[in-house]
């Protein structure tokens, strides 16, 4: 249904309250009918689905897709239309194409109109409003609010991953497992014909608490909903193929790496900040399966998280584990900040886990805008014949900050170092008796050429500046013809 802007709604309710005729009141209404709306079906935004090799995503079209996704988590629930976008906005332009959001944070969940989600915070029971728009003084509810985000983020290029019920709803008892069938198949059907939805179930939660509402989710929303991806959002430190991984309805794996430091993490696995050992957990798993970090470390959150006497993560960890993942084989990442996850605006009561800016001010701190360089890095060369290759690394790949991280085609190679350090390279693993070499600069995205060399034997390239955590580059490899 077409959703009416707010002046328009205005004027109509103040002109039945002025006892206007009619007639004018028709044509009003006539307006509002022919009104534009963010239509997906016109946009040519192109569904999602699972490349061939079953290591990526490609579009209907078999195009590419590399997932720089933001965690935009209260979008629905503290933006106003036009804050969201705002926001979308500002995403679309630093070169963003997933935005991670909470359809419902709680059961008691209303958006910044005072439009309640539930009702009697029952998850089988939306509160849905009926009937004409303008004759209904709360004319958006909490749904149609969501209808109005999602198109507009399709009409800025903008997919949106959708977890539909947070985690801790449904571990604290807030759910049944008839409600969440009910609520799955509910939102499947609203949403299917939208192409720019991608289901995350979940919501930082181990999947082994309460699996069986998870699969109840999971494999409701597959039966209704054919045509989008699926995926399962899980705790910090832990993956969602230890639970998950062969569902049917499971298209691509999800890790939380988390937001602790090496020695701040307590799990059995111990990766600690070594975000891409996930991934060559995943990536050895059968059936193949893409792999992606869905949470690291957010730009601006305490190390740890909940201690904000501890250091701050900065934008040069972000990129850390930005590359480390997709050097790995993952098939994207997802960029988080936290005063923009939850949208930290003037009014609030506080600021959950220490943020000190608002969302307005935190969308422009360096970490987003450098993740389009990786975006661009990855898409310059044939996406979907990359492989993680450590033997490119002569002699030892490095421990914790000073791990080298490598990929590569069959023309290409890619080497990151996060400290700068000398990167021995075995020659001879691209194609070409010769190779040009080149810097590349994951802060800006600026790229320097080194010169040509031979490609045998080994060679040690050495970055500029002097070795320090921070000082990141990618070390390019092109075979000359």
């Amino acid at each position: 249904m077409a959703i009416p802007s707010d002046n328009l709604k205005t004027n109509y309710l103040q002109m039945k309250k002025l006892k206007i005729p009619a007639i004018v009141l028709a044509m009003v209404l006539a307006m509002a009918a022919c009104a534009p709306k963010v239509q997906t079906e016109k946009n040519g935004l192109p569904r999602l689905k699972v490349s061939e090799n079953h290591r990526f995503l490609v579009d209907e079209n078999g195009n590419p897709f590399f997932w720089l996704g933001d965690t935009g988590w209260l979008l629905f629930s503290k933006l106003n239309r036009e804050d969201a976008d705002k926001y979308l906005t500002d995403r679309a332009n630093k070169g963003f194409n997933v935005i991670q959001i909470m359809m419902l944070h709680t059961l008691g969940a209303k958006n910044v109109y005072g439009d309640s989600a539930l009702v009697g915070q029952n998850l089988s029971r939306p509160l849905v409003t009926e009937g004409n728009l303008f004759a209904d003084t709360t004319q958006y509810d909490f749904w149609d609010h969501m209808d109005y985000v999602i198109d507009l983020a399709a009409e800025k290029g903008l997919y949106v991953g959708l977890v539909p019920v947070w985690g801790g709803n449904v571990t604290h008892g807030g759910v049944k497992n008839e409600e969440a069938a009910s609520y799955s198949a509910w939102i499947a059907n609203r949403y299917k014909d939208r192409p720019n939805i991608i289901w995350m179930n979940g919501g930082d939660i181990m999947g082994s608490d309460s699996i069986r509402i998870w699969k109840t989710i999971g494999s409701t929303i597959n039966a209704n909903d054919t045509s989008h991806l699926i995926t399962f959002h899980p705790r910090g430190r832990m993956t969602s193929s230890v639970w998950f991984h062969n569902e049917d309805w499971l298209d691509f794996n999800m890790f939380q790496s988390g937001h602790r430091r090496y020695d701040q993490d307590d799990t059995e696995w111990a990766f600690g900040e070594d975000n891409y050992k996930y991934v060559e957990m995943d990536y050895a798993k059968t059936p193949i399966k893409p792999t992606i970090d869905g949470e690291p470390s957010y730009e601006g959150i305490p190390q740890g998280l909940h201690d904000t006497l501890q250091p701050f993560w900065k934008d040069e960890d972000v990129r850390r584990y930005a590359y480390w993942s997709v050097f790995a084989g993952g098939f994207g990442f997802t960029y988080g900040n936290s005063a923009v996850m939850q949208f930290y605006k003037p009014g609030d009561k506080g600021a959950a886990y220490g943020a000190k800016e608002y969302w307005t001010e935190a969308i422009n701190d360096p970490g987003a805008s450098q993740m389009q360089y990786l975006k661009k890095l990855m898409l310059s060369r044939p996406f979907l014949e990359r492989v993680p290759d450590q033997s490119l690394i002569a002699g030892e790949n490095g421990l914790k900050y000073d791990y080298l991280a490598a990929i590569r085609g069959n023309d290409y190679a890619f080497i990151y170092t996060y400290t700068g350090r000398n990167i021995p390279v075995q020659m001879g693993k691209i194609s070409g008796q010769k190779v040009k070499a080149s810097w590349y600069k994951p802060v800006d995205g600026t790229m320097t050429e080194i010169g040509e060399f031979e490609n045998t034997g080994i060679h040690e390239f050495d970055p500029p500046g002097e070795p320090a955590n921070g000082n990141d580059w990618v070390l390019i490899l092109d075979s000359v013809k």
